[in-house]
């Protein structure tokens, strides 16, 4: 699909796309909410000519001009399709914005109890290496630690806010 498909099809508004005219074969009337809600990932998906699309990718591809290889919701809300929500990313860019792991037991991105040392140890990757930011005795320094290492070697895709 091409960025004039996009707008001839579909027009924008507060983050959603509406059907700009009718669809053969569907119950799709011009004005409609454009997709539905996916019931795992909550993202809107949208149904076009036999293919499925995500609504995000489609409202970058209207405004931009371009499909990158992963388009990344800087608030991390995977709902919120506003075109100032969205940005271009690679696919380890995107991965840096991401939530924290529902496996990770110190409630902090990027930090893990290490039972040899007995401390919480700091660690990232970048670039397809694993980094260490050495082990502490104390989990808010280690988050400090964390939270820097994210800023520098992250940068505009670190996230820095609460892992919640």
């Amino acid at each position: 699909m091409t960025q004039d498909d996009v707008k001839q099809i579909f027009f924008y508004k507060d983050g959603f796309l509406y059907w700009k005219k009718p669809l053969k074969n569907a119950n799709v009337k011009v004005g409609d909410l454009a997709g539905t809600i996916h019931k795992i990932s909550k993202r809107v998906k949208i149904q076009y000519n036999k293919k499925v699309y995500f609504a995000s990718r489609l409202i970058f591809l209207m405004f931009h001009g371009y499909l990158p290889k992963c388009v990344d919701h800087i608030d991390r809300d995977q709902t919120n399709d506003r075109i100032e929500n969205l940005r271009a990313a690679t696919v380890a860019e995107n991965q840096r914005n991401v939530a924290l792991r529902k496996d990770n037991s110190s409630g902090v991105k990027n930090v893990c109890w290490n039972k040899r040392s007995k401390k919480w140890g700091v660690q990232l990757s970048f670039n397809g290496k694993i980094r260490h930011f050495g082990h502490y005795d104390n989990l808010e320094l280690a988050e400090l630690v964390a939270l820097e290492a994210r800023a520098k070697f992250h940068g505009k895709f670190a996230y820095l806010g609460s892992p919640q």
